[in-house]
């Protein structure tokens, strides 16, 4: 036998392997997850306001709340993000400065997120007075998902053929109508991506709104930018380790209520970005 096709089966027998060891453990928590939280998912628990300490009634508040906070947090950063990349990718000349603003992104994208949520109570909450409200805790989350939209947004622009921009300054027109009509929609696919990891992880933090925005216990729902809201991530922290005798059935369904939450948000995304990457002809 080729010694070539030996070390080629091994390879793959040992990505296998280390697809497995990776994807099992995944499995095995989401079907704990699933498993043991699906009892206390019903309507009741959906749609209606915590009561008795938490301890009954449902969980509507911090769904919204959490609903709100990543609306915010896409509204805050989509342009910013995709903004900054089209500048970097596009018109931005590779000097040291821009060198180092490649750099500090990358480096912010490893910040640990409850520096972002000290940040976000020093500048928001108290230099702005904006108080713990869900704009602070947008604007936090926004900040804190900047970095990972421009990279990656950034990477996709830079993956659209040279030919294209060529083609269209040899018919004329400007650099912002290339972008515009040929890059930005061959680039989308990979925008999406970026912006979906992104919103994900913001969805599911619970730093950063700890210190902007989460309240403790609030049975109702946020009227304004400038009121406190319940959320998934926080909520889910409270009663598992703040609530003495909480059920752990609720606690285990209110972990399954986010993972729905977050996996219906991926899915969206992936059907959207399939979308445009079949229109795309390379």
């Amino acid at each position: 036998m080729n010694a070539r096709f030996v070390i080629q089966r091994i390879g793959f027998v040992l990505l296998s392997f280390i697809a497995v060891v990776v994807v099992l453990p995944i499995l095995v928590i989401v079907a704990i997850i699933v498993v043991r939280g699906i009892g206390a998912i019903n309507w009741e628990f959906l749609t209606t306001m915590p009561h008795d300490g938490m301890k009954a009634g449902g969980i509507l508040p911090a769904i919204v709340g959490t609903i709100v906070l990543t609306f915010g947090t896409a509204i805050a950063a989509i342009p910013v993000g995709v903004g900054g990349a089209i500048y970097l990718s596009e018109y931005a000349r590779d000097t040291l400065f821009t060198r180092a603003i490649r750099l500090a992104i990358v480096n912010l994208a490893g910040i640990p997120s409850v520096v972002y949520g000290l940040f976000g109570l020093g500048l928001f909450v108290l230099f702005l007075h904006f108080g713990t409200s869900i704009l602070a805790g947008s604007l936090t989350l926004a900040i804190m998902t900047l970095p990972v939209i421009i990279s990656t947004s950034e990477e996709a622009l830079r993956a659209v053929p040279t030919e294209y921009r060529t083609v269209i300054a040899s018919l004329g027109g400007t650099r912002w109508q290339g972008v515009r009509y040929v890059v930005l929609p061959q680039a989308l696919p990979g925008i999406i991506t970026g912006i979906i990891l992104g919103l994900l992880r913001a969805a599911g933090e619970t730093a950063p709104i700890l210190f902007t925005v989460s309240a403790f216990f609030l049975p109702r729902l946020p009227h304004s930018l400038f009121d406190r809201t319940m959320a998934l991530p926080y909520h889910l922290y409270v009663i598992s380790t703040q609530v003495p005798g909480m059920p752990q059935e609720i606690q285990y369904g209110t972990a399954l209520v986010l993972l729905m939450l977050v996996l219906s948000m991926n899915l969206v995304a992936t059907l959207i970005r399939g979308h445009f990457r079949r229109r795309r002809p390379w």
